[in-house]
């Protein structure tokens, strides 16, 4: 893949407006080079490098719209990619909700790239796995895992003066490890903007240890218990709890932000006072683009729950211009804030309770209260006067994230963790929480 540069990305953008006969014309432009290993009993399975570069091209004739989407760039392709996003616009029906191109945005630059980052070659990724496969040979564990690495482009552009550009990078790690007899299983994950905070040894140790502390399980009887949930236990949860502060929803009493008698709850205390979250693109641990690509209008930093008030709610342009309110890009991380203490300070520190390494297989039950259901998985543990007394056998929950943030004892230390389901970068911290809804045992390792 050619990584085009601000230049480059201008012209093909200028290119392609130029050909629009349509009222408005809007491009989005996206180039990227993956590379991966991933490994699987102790050896490497597959390893890889794809890359691929794409335009979309997006018209309206009045409130009819078409987009198409090409990967080649020489000017007869890109003009039979205007033609088909105008011939499909002539051929859709109006969209009552239309809304015209934004007009020109200031997009204050993030730092999305990492020149280490994007040096990662296949040298380093067969590095990566070896820690974890070598460790494991030794101790006759069994190791499994996938590694990736990104280096990126964006391009934005519309006929009424919008154009940002902007390259990116980062990588993603995750390592599961086993005990030969199935009995055990550890597993970590990681990410990281820049390489020189990934260290790949430290994460496949923490699989590691897991694994050989989870062997032998024992069932603890369902209930609610106090909870330690790491980092990767709690993101998918809120993720889906972020991801449903939206004012459309809310105002028409689809969310758990709905008022009774209609409206939402901003403003209203929802979470427990040490509760704040917020989004913010120039974040140094989590940076992403300063520009949401679906309304091309620049990102903020926002607070999204402030001392565990709803402190704002996301518009759409349509939205907004409908209720008076004012519309930003889309978040593209969420940041949770913290205390000091580590993981193993919070275990110390409780007298009774559960470690949760991970959950998976999450499935709403009700979106007016964001009742989830889910297992833990891969090393679930039982505390006793601050210690790790013995492995117990994984849960099913019935839990919502809305609960959890209201019964929050305490907070660890912040940590970073690679896009969740509702794809958001985000810095969560582990913490300690009451009275956690664990409905059934689950066989499962």
């Amino acid at each position: 893949m050619k990584q085009l540069n601000q230049e480059e990305a201008k012209r093909i953008c200028d290119r392609v407006i130029g050909l629009s006969k349509a009222d408005e014309c809007s491009v989005r432009i996206d180039g990227r080079r993956v590379g991966n290993v991933r490994f699987a009993r102790n050896s490497v399975s597959t390893a890889g490098l794809s890359e691929d570069t794409s335009i979309a091209v997006t018209v309206a004739f009045g409130k009819r719209q078409g987009t198409a989407t090409i990967n080649e760039f020489d000017d007869k392709s890109l003009e039979r990619a205007v033609r088909r996003a105008e011939d499909i616009a002539r051929l859709a029906p109006e969209n009552p909700e239309f809304m015209p191109a934004p007009g020109k945005q200031e997009f204050k630059s993030s730092q999305t790239l990492v020149r280490e980052t994007a040096a990662i070659d296949a040298d380093y990724r067969a590095e990566v796995a070896s820690h974890a496969i070598l460790a494991c040979r030794k101790k006759n564990l069994v190791a499994a895992g996938f590694f990736t690495d990104t280096t990126g482009f964006e391009t934005i552009a519309n006929s009424q003066g919008v154009f940002g550009h902007q390259e990116y990078s980062g990588l993603d790690y995750t390592c599961t490890v086993r005990t030969e007899d199935g009995r055990g299983s550890g597993w970590v994950t990681r990410s990281a903007n820049d390489v020189r905070r990934f260290d790949a040894r430290e994460a496949s140790d923490v699989a590691i240890e897991k694994a050989l502390r989870s062997v032998e399980a024992k069932a603890l009887e369902p209930g609610r218990y106090t909870v330690i949930l790491e980092p990767a236990a709690t993101s998918e949860l809120l993720g889906r709890m972020f991801g449903a502060f939206d004012a459309r929803r809310a105002d028409e009493g689809r969310s758990f932000l709905s008022k009774k008698g209609g409206g939402n709850r901003l403003g209203e205390k929802l979470f427990d006072e040490q509760v704040n979250v917020w989004t913010d693109p120039w974040n140094p641990d989590v940076p992403v683009l300063p520009w949401d690509a679906g309304s091309m209008l620049p990102r903020e930093r926002t607070n999204l729950i402030k001392d565990g008030k709803v402190a704002s709610l996301e518009y759409s342009r349509y939205w907004a211009e409908k209720k008076g309110a004012r519309a930003i890009g889309r978040p593209g991380n969420m940041i949770m804030s913290g205390g000091t203490k580590s993981l193993e300070e919070l275990i110390a520190d409780t007298k009774k309770g559960v470690v949760v390494t991970r959950t998976w297989y999450i499935r709403m039950v009700d979106p007016q209260s964001l009742l989830l259901t889910g297992l833990t998985r891969d090393g679930t543990f039982y505390v006793e006067n601050g210690k790790i007394k013995y492995p117990i056998k994984n849960f099913r929950f019935n839990e919502s994230p809305v609960a959890m943030l209201n019964n929050v004892e305490e907070l660890g230390k912040p940590t970073v963790i690679g896009p969740d389901e509702v794809r958001y970068q985000m810095v969560i911290p582990p913490m300690r929480l009451s009275d956690f809804n664990f409905t059934s045992l689950s066989d499962a390792v």
